[in-house]
């Protein structure tokens, strides 16, 4: 029982690295795909991960670090 409870609290830090805005993200029509030459790592409110193919975060989604830099939203503006 107890090396059950620590293993929870051990996992307490990896989940909350791992967060999604799914009520922000349903709102703006967030999907993980392309819209044309659209994407989130073209666009001004996405925040890159460590590498250019890992999930980052976004200005839009407010606590947000599972944001696909393929992915697209309708607040997408284009870098400049």
């Amino acid at each position: 029982m107890l090396k059950l409870g620590c293993a929870a609290l051990a996992m307490i830090p990896v989940v909350a690295l791992a967060a999604k805005n799914d009520a922000m993200r349903s709102a703006m029509k967030y999907k993980d795909t392309p819209e044309g030459d659209k994407s989130c790592s073209t666009c001004v409110q996405f925040v890159p991960g460590k590498s250019p193919a890992d999930a980052g975060g976004c200005k839009i989604f407010p606590g947000d670090t599972e944001v696909s830099p393929k992915g697209y939203c309708v607040a997408w503006a284009k870098k400049p």
